[in-house]
């Protein structure tokens, strides 16, 4: 089951546009833009998202994500795909580990984040940490 599981969240990660997914180091797939890595997965279900420390933080006191076993101290968060209901929680991590790229490179990004942040409904926190990537210009025309 966990094969399916990884295979559909592949499908999904891999419609959003300019992300690539190919095999990763260790195994599994990576996700990335460009040459930037979104996460990547491994066989048994695991999930690896690298986060600023800050967010990382944030999404391991709300008990969103779990701290990466081989690097403690790190942004890095894991998440532990096990069920079907799991699936749409690991797509809202990739998708806000995706976020912080976008928001820098598309044309509106203070629109982009509105409509983003109201569709994976994070805390407030959550939200207020990922408006730094939104280009400052456009945080100040918001205002």
């Amino acid at each position: 089951m966990t094969s399916e599981l990884l295979q559909n969240l592949e499908e999904n990660v891999s419609l959003w546009p300019g992300v690539s997914s190919h095999p990763h180091r260790f195994g599994g797939r990576e996700f990335s833009i460009g040459k930037l890595e979104i996460g990547h997965t491994h066989a048994d279900g695991t999930i690896d998202i690298p986060f600023p420390r800050p967010l990382h933080d944030e999404l391991l006191a709300e008990g969103l994500a779990e701290q990466h076993q081989w690097v403690p101290d790190s942004g890095w968060t894991t998440f532990r795909l096990r069920s079907c209901g799991d699936i749409t929680r690991a797509l809202q991590l990739l998708r806000l580990s995706y976020l912080r790229y976008v928001l820098k490179a598309v044309p509106d990004p203070g629109k982009r984040f509105e409509s983003e942040t109201e569709k994976l409904q994070f805390s407030p926190r959550i939200k207020n940490l990922l408006r730094q990537f939104v280009p400052r210009l456009h945080q100040e025309v918001a205002a």
